[in-house]
């Protein structure tokens, strides 16, 4: 298929958060990005940022007709988010590729809502952990970027969806500064599908959440900014702090201390942490919660 033949198959979202969502501060209370159809109904798979929280859902088709939407299902793991129009789309589904058969250098193409297509080549593939509690084992990175990244649509020389775009950022290519996109893989869909479309959430306990946004300094885990009433500023967790041992066990990294907290025991757990602040040594308690519990349900239409 080309290009122009499978932008048929994508749309522009556009989303509103009530002002008093947990989310609302961080992220805002319009968001715009992109969404695929995936199924024959019009199901539409984005990134799940854009509809956390959602109120209202908008999706726009090339011709300019708009239909609302419904928030079907927002993965925390993997970071998808599934949308239900509710009204006839009339368009096209795309077929699923496979994200853990490309290869670096494919060439593939980033096509958002717009119809606008990059056409780029997969520079990295490997684990990515962000800030905000969140670790792909292996995220997709593609060069040159897209500008409309979020909820964009990557596809193989086939035609074939290989994963969702999630974020922007800048990597060092032959000894420059590039801008890439990082794309969540959509083999993580797969697996999930079943369960969100049923009971719109993966049939397994929630992950451990701190509520704690952290960056890796050479290797070191340093805390910039805590959520309100959150487990971490709940336990008196600041900015600044470094975080050097969980459960007595030191830290490698940001993938490292996420890993330990996730398999720390239960949501509702409490973590011992040895942080350093201002080059002091401290210890705190932080009783893990669930995210999903801070955060404004889709409303039943």
């Amino acid at each position: 298929m080309t290009t122009n033949e499978l932008s048929q198959s994508i749309v522009v979202l556009r989303s509103v958060i009530p002002d008093d969502a947990f989310t609302a501060p961080a992220l805002g209370t319009v968001r715009e990005g992109s969404a695929v159809v995936i199924r024959e109904d019009g199901l539409l798979l984005t990134i799940g940022y854009l509809i956390t929280e959602a109120e209202e859902i908008w999706l726009t088709r090339h011709d300019g007709h708009v239909v609302p939407g419904h928030v079907l299902a927002y993965d925390q793991e993997s970071g998808f988010g599934l949308i239900l129009p509710m009204a006839p789309l009339d368009l096209p589904s795309v077929k699923f590729g496979d994200a853990s058969a490309a290869s670096l250098g494919s060439p593939v193409a980033l096509i958002d809502g717009l119809g606008q297509t990059v056409r780029s080549r997969i520079v990295a593939k490997q684990e990515f952990a962000g800030y905000w509690e969140y670790l792909l084992d292996e995220a997709i990175f593609i060069a040159p970027a897209h500008p409309s990244w979020g909820g964009a649509a990557l596809f193989d020389q086939d035609g074939k969806l290989l994963g969702i775009g999630s974020l922007h950022l800048q990597m060092m290519m032959n000894e420059d500064r590039a801008d890439i996109n990082m794309i969540v893989p959509i083999n993580l869909l797969l697996p999930i599908l079943d369960d969100l479309l049923v009971q719109g959430r993966v049939n397994k306990p929630p992950r451990p959440w701190l509520g704690a946004f952290s960056a890796e300094s050479n290797g070191k885990v340093v805390v910039m900014s805590v959520s309100p009433k959150g487990p971490a500023a709940e336990a008196g967790l600041r900015d600044g702090d470094i975080i050097s041992e969980i459960e007595g066990a030191e830290i490698n990294g940001l993938a490292d201390f996420y890993r330990k907290v996730w398999t720390s025991g239960p949501v509702g757990s409490e973590i011992p942490l040895r942080v350093i602040r201002n080059g002091r040594e401290a210890w705190l308690r932080i009783k893990t919660a669930d995210r999903n519990s801070f955060l404004k349900k889709p409303q039943l239409q």
